[in-house]
C-alpha cells in the first residue's frame, strides 16, 4: 500500500470515528475490508482510489462473491468503499464517485441510536457543573462556557460534528433565532434555535470567546484556548467526557445527538419534511428511518408494558 493510499485510508477511518461513531471493532472491520480493497485495486495495476471507475466496481463485487465470504461480510466491505469515494467526494479528494450506481446485497436495517431526553439534559448540564470555580486563568470555566454553547447548539439544530466545529463567527442571527449552517455538498441550510441553545451562545460569544482568543482572530465560531477552532476529534472527546461525568456508561458518539434531536422531534409531534429540511437530508427516505426507531421504541414499550405482551 503506497504512502498517499494509507493516509487517505487512515483519514476515511479517522472520520468514520469521529463523525459515525463507530465502534473500535467496527473500525477494525473497516480496516481490514480496505485492505481487500487496495489489493483488489492493484491486481488491476491501480495505486490510486480516484482511478478506480465502475469497470472495478463490477469485478470487486464479482471478486467478493466468489471469494467465499458471507453475504452479510460482503455487504459490509461494498459499504466500506462506498463510504470512503463518498468520503473523497466531500473532501475534494475526488472529482467523481464510481459507485453510485454499486448495489450492494440488502441487510437489516440498522436502526440509529438516539438518547432519551433525560441522558440529553445530564449530558448538557454537565459542564457548567463540571467547570465550578474558575482556576486562576480561568480557562476550565471559560471552555465550560463553550463547551455548554456546543452541546445546546448540536442538539438544537440536530448538527453533524463536521457541522458543528465548521460554524463561521457569523452562522448565528440572534436577532431571528435561526443558525445558518453549510451541510454536505457545501449546501447551506437554516435551522431554528431555541432559547437555551441561543442563551448559551450568547454567554459563550459575550464571555468566553473574546478571553479564549486573547485578541487573536479566528473565522471558526468554537475557539480552543489556543485561538484556533476546534476538530471533529477534539468535541468526540469533549463530548465522551461530560458524558462520563452525567453518569452515561454506555458509549456516546457526536451523532447520537443528532440522532436524539430528530427521534425527539418525532416524538413531539413534527412532521417528516421539516425534520428532513433540519437535518439537510437530501432524499426524505433517510430521514424515515427515525420513523422506524419510533415504531421499535414504542413496540418495546408494549412488550414491557402491556400485561399480556
Amino acid at each position: 500500500m503506497g504512502e498517499r493510499v494509507e493516509r487517505t485510508v487512515l483519514k476515511y477511518l479517522d472520520y468514520l470515528a469521529v463523525e459515525k461513531g463507530l465502534s473500535k471493532n467496527t473500525l477494525e472491520s473497516y480496516g481490514r475490508d480496505m485492505g481487500k480493497y487496495v489489493q483488489f485495486l492493484e491486481s488491476r495495476g491501480i495505486s490510486d482510489f480516484s482511478a478506480a471507475g465502475r469497470a472495478e466496481m463490477r469485478g470487486l463485487v464479482e471478486c467478493l462473491r466468489t471469494s467465499g465470504l458471507k453475504a452479510a461480510s460482503v455487504a459490509r466491505t461494498l459499504a466500506a468503499v462506498k463510504g470512503l469515494h463518498r468520503f473523497l467526494m466531500l473532501e475534494g479528494l475526488a472529482s467523481t464517485d464510481p459507485t453510485e450506481a454499486l448495489e450492494t446485497p440488502r441487510q437489516g436495517i440498522r436502526l440509529p441510536k438516539a438518547l432519551t431526553f433525560a441522558e440529553v439534559e445530564a449530558i448538557l448540564a454537565a459542564p457548567l457543573l463540571e467547570s465550578g470555580p474558575s482556576t486562576a486563568s480561568g480557562l476550565k470555566a471559560l471552555e465550560g462556557l463553550r463547551d455548554k454553547a456546543m452541546l445546546e447548539t448540536m442538539y438544537a439544530a440536530g448538527l453533524r460534528v463536521s457541522e458543528l466545529v465548521g460554524l463561521p463567527t457569523g452562522g448565528v442571527n440572534f436577532e431571528v433565532g435561526f443558525l445558518k449552517v453549510t451541510g454536505k455538498g457545501s449546501k447551506d441550510r437554516l435551522v431554528p434555535l431555541g432559547t437555551a441553545a441561543l442563551d448559551a451562545l450568547r454567554r459563550y460569544l459575550e464571555t468566553a470567546r473574546p478571553l479564549l482568543l486573547k485578541q487573536r482572530e479566528c473565522e471558526y465560531l468554537f475557539v480552543t484556548r489556543r485561538g484556533g477552532g476546534l476538530t471533529r476529534q477534539g468535541f468526540w472527546k469533549i463530548i465522551g467526557r461530560y458524558a462520563r461525568k452525567a453518569g452515561i456508561t454506555k458509549r456516546i458518539s457526536p451523532h447520537m445527538l443528532r440522532h436524539s434531536f430528530a427521534t425527539h422531534l418525532l416524538e413531539h409531534g413534527a412532521d417528516l419534511r421539516s425534520v428532513q429540511m433540519m437535518l439537510g437530508h437530501a432524499d426524505i427516505s433517510t430521514t424515515q428511518i427515525y420513523t422506524k426507531v419510533e415504531v421499535s421504541r414504542l413496540k418495546k414499550m408494549h412488550e414491557e408494558m402491556h400485561p399480556r405482551g
